[in-house]
């Protein structure tokens, strides 16, 4: 994917990771970004690890695996916060 796919398919999953998961974290639109986009690469090796695949680009699949992703990222921040 280009550049501008993974920032517009990170946004996205970082505004549903943000929406699954309310709270009072910092950060604004850059952070939801980069929240989606590591959250993309955590889904992609934990999925990897456990056989379900891979993340493959602009599609349903990549974006529930990169959602799980930045999900794990929120759950671990928030732990360490505590």
């Amino acid at each position: 994917m280009g550049m501008i796919s993974w920032m517009v398919m990170g946004l996205l999953v970082g505004i549903v990771a943000k929406f699954i998961m309310p709270g009072d974290d910092p950060g604004g639109f850059i952070m939801t970004i980069i929240l989606g986009v590591a959250g993309a690469f955590v889904g992609g090796f934990v999925s990897r690890f456990f056989g379900f695949g891979d993340f493959t680009g602009f599609n349903f699949g990549s974006f529930v695996i990169a959602t799980v992703g930045a999900i794990i990222l929120l759950i671990g921040y928030r732990m360490l916060k505590k």
